[in-house]
């Protein structure tokens, strides 16, 4: 089992990189324009790794265990 992702949908800019670099773990929602989280427990932590370092607004998050 993988750690747990979660986005700070308050903090978010909805720019789409998470999504474009891991589709399988995040997408924007079309009614806030916001990312949110559509597969929590992460196997590939090296793409949500990559999502957080060129997030512009850093609100992707492990959640603390």
């Amino acid at each position: 089992m993988g750690r747990k992702v979660y986005i700070d949908e308050e903090e978010c800019v909805g720019c789409g990189t998470c999504e474009e670099l891991c589709p399988e773990i995040f997408e924007l929602d079309e009614e806030t324009g916001r990312a949110k989280v559509i597969e929590p427990e992460v196997e590939d932590e090296d793409c949500v790794e990559e999502a957080m370092d060129t997030c512009p607004a850093e609100c992707i998050h492990w959640e603390e265990e």
